[in-house]
């Protein structure tokens, strides 16, 4: 079978197979057999738990999104379950994607039984240096697997997009800030 029917099969994206071959992570044996072709070697001997332990991380931004939230944890289950895969943890929070207080994704990582961190999308994981958690990861024999890899290929684009989520996220943050200010005024004027 070839890397992207199996990729395909297995819930992941082509890509991301495609990576992890690159990187040797891929869970089943594969080999290149052409400029454009990889196969891989499915036998009885492997089984769905070879990437061992996975955890599932969904994360929304604010409260007015929970059923977002909601739904992309059933993304994650369902794909899981169909993948035939053994999920040991489920997390999911409403927090800022900016910043690193964020309890149930660190809980998440630092869960030794998690092998695997399955998210739907890179950013809910964190909008900046995300790549330095999967290095982390990866440093550590565990991975991360990105559902939907619809990102954008080119690098200078990408970090474009990263300084003004960044400067729009202080923006938000101190207008965020000076409006509870004003409405704490106004609370203890009235009371």
């Amino acid at each position: 079978m070839n890397l992207k029917e199996w990729a395909l099969a297995q819930g992941v994206h082509p890509h991301t197979a495609y990576r992890w071959f690159r990187e040797g992570t891929l869970p089943v044996p594969a080999q290149r057999v052409g400029p454009r072709t990889i196969l891989v070697n499915i036998d009885a001997n492997t089984s769905p738990e070879a990437v061992g332990g996975i955890g599932l991380y969904a994360r929304v931004s604010s409260h007015d999104q929970k059923a977002d939230l909601e739904r992309q944890v059933a993304r994650l289950s369902a794909w899981a379950a169909k993948a035939g895969h053994q999920v040991v943890r489920v997390e999911s929070e409403i927090a800022s994607g900016v910043n690193g207080s964020r309890s149930k994704a660190k809980c998440l990582l630092a869960d030794p039984d998690v092998t695997t961190v399955v998210v739907e999308r890179k950013d809910r994981l964190g909008r900046m240096n995300v790549e330095l958690v999967e290095a982390a990861l990866s440093a550590h024999g565990r991975r991360l697997v990105v559902l939907d890899d619809g990102e954008v290929a080119d690098g200078l684009v990408q970090d474009i997009v990263d300084v003004l989520t960044s400067f729009c996220a202080r923006l938000y943050g101190r207008r965020s800030a000076k409006n509870r200010a004003r409405k704490a005024l106004e609370a203890a004027e009235r009371g």
